[in-house]
């Protein structure tokens, strides 16, 4: 009975339409009813902060461009809309001839989720404000830093680095965070 089960999948797109097929998705979902087997569709963006010219700018880069991920529980109308759905090339994990697609492995997609700041699972952390902490990966990756603030609800944390001889605030995710001795 693994197609009663909610599971989440990948889903090939058009690259740089990722968004528009989400929405397309979303509008499908209401429109054919099929929000018991259809869930979350999620593009994996994350903001990060350019540096140039010693300006500071936010761009949302798409961590898997051409790629969207799917909640659902695999039934042959939701199989059928999806695939269906404009800009759908069609999901990874499929061998093609009418062969249901393979789910993603739960631990990649709570890595994915956790890296775009919309995991379920709470990471527990070893630090607190004030704690001396250093940036694992993303633009300020082994920067050191002083947590300033802590949301456990969004997994945040509030980094004071020292950025173009200046103290600035940076928000970084608790999983990229280790604290120094």
């Amino acid at each position: 009975m693994s197609e009663q089960k909610k599971e989440w999948y990948v889903v090939n797109t058009y690259a740089g339409h990722e968004n528009r097929v989400k929405d397309n998705l979303e509008k499908r979902l209401e429109t054919m009813n099929l929000k018991d087997n259809l869930f979350r569709i999620v593009v994996a963006e994350e903001t990060q902060i350019e540096v140039k010219n010693e300006k500071s700018k936010e761009v949302v880069r798409n961590i898997f461009p051409g790629y969207l991920f799917v909640e659902m529980i695999m039934t042959d109308e939701a199989w059928y809309v999806v695939r269906n759905t404009p800009g759908v090339t069609g999901f990874i994990g499929s061998s093609g001839g009418g062969a249901k697609p393979f789910p993603v492995a739960q631990n990649e997609i709570d890595s994915i989720l956790r890296r775009i700041g919309q995991s379920d699972k709470k990471i527990e952390v070893d630090f607190k404000v004030g704690d001396h902490v250093k940036i694992l990966s993303g633009p300020f990756a082994g920067m050191e830093g002083t947590v300033d603030a802590m949301n456990d609800q969004t997994q945040v944390a509030t980094v004071l680095i020292i950025l173009f001889g200046r103290e600035t605030p940076t928000d970084i995710n608790y999983i990229d965070l280790a604290q120094t001795l």
